[in-house]
């Protein structure tokens, strides 16, 4: 049976443009995020990213999915200038966007700020979550944890209407058998960020996944690479995988990586499932393999972590 590949990328931080930051925003937390620029923007590199994005479409995968922080204050030009970024990148079916807490760091709250975006959230054509899309073998469940926050906050909220809409859609039949995927910003897992990183209702995130059951857990925002693990029904376990910043050079944070996820459904039911990360190298200049490992593989770390 064919195997079906994603790619996985996440904080990409594209550079600001000009205009992206007025004098009304100096009242606003973007004027915090605009001074901590000036540092960011050394480690957020527009040629590693570029680089990074060549070496992911020579492996052309089948879907793609980017879990947030594509901007960096929030402010209208960036959401627009973000969504140019994602045209030029690929048809909006096959690519899919989780927004991070820097596409919400200011201004009003609802997912309707997002709207400019509504291709690349899902195929409903709206700015909602959770939304599902069928690739394949796969479901993908797009959620967003991206929220407005006070000043020196990072944290993320999913909202008790999210998680009763995604209970609702991993306990659907019509999804029975292929492979649940579940997409968003902010780790579902505790001890990966701190406390004003960390996703509020994440025990209520766990309580679905427990009772539902996924077969893994992307997320962002932690700029790291790393492997977790969230209770699913029966005693059973589902893996979670972070990947670091698309854009990073090497710095006090990992370098440039993304995730090639290999899905392959077996005969007699289940998938085998492969991550091959290329990225950056603490070292290196040029993209490379850095692992791979299998699902298998990733759930006996997570144990053991």
């Amino acid at each position: 049976m064919s195997i079906y590949r994603i790619a996985h990328l996440s904080d990409l931080h594209l550079p600001p443009q000009p205009g992206a930051f007025g004098l009304r925003d100096v009242f606003t937390k973007r004027l915090l995020s605009r001074i901590a620029w000036r540092k960011k923007r050394k480690v957020h590199r527009p040629e590693v990213l570029a680089a990074l994005i060549a070496d992911m479409k020579a492996a052309s995968p089948d879907h793609v999915v980017i879990s947030g922080d594509l901007t960096n204050f929030a402010s209208p030009g960036e959401i627009a200038a973000a969504r140019a970024w994602l045209e030029a990148l690929g048809a909006a079916a096959d690519h899919t966007v989780s927004p991070g807490n820097h596409d919400a760091l200011a201004g009003p709250g609802g997912h309707e700020r997002f709207a400019i975006w509504s291709p690349w959230l899902g195929d409903a054509g709206e700015a909602s979550f959770p939304q599902v899309r069928v690739r394949g073998p796969v479901a993908i469940f797009n959620l967003c944890s991206a929220v407005p926050t006070a000043p020196h906050l990072a944290t993320g909220r999913l909202g008790e209407d999210q998680l009763q809409r995604l209970d609702a859609a991993l306990s659907d039949p019509a999804y029975a058998g292929l492979f649940r995927l579940v997409v968003l910003h902010h780790p579902p897992h505790p001890g990966a960020v701190s406390k004003r990183k960390r996703l509020e209702d994440q025990e209520a995130l766990r309580a679905v996944l427990a009772k539902r059951g996924a077969d893994l857990v992307l997320h962002g925002h932690a700029h790291e690479a790393l492997v977790g693990s969230v209770p699913g029904p029966g005693g059973a376990t589902i893996p979670v995988l972070g990947v670091p910043s698309a854009s990073a050079k090497p710095s006090r944070h990992a370098p440039a990586r993304w995730h090639q996820i290999e899905i392959e459904p077996r005969p007699e039911g289940g998938h085998a499932v492969r991550v091959v990360a290329r990225g950056l190298s603490e070292t290196g200049a040029e993209i490379s393999e850095l692992g791979r490992f299998t699902l298998a593989d990733l759930a006996r770390r997570a144990e053991a972590a």
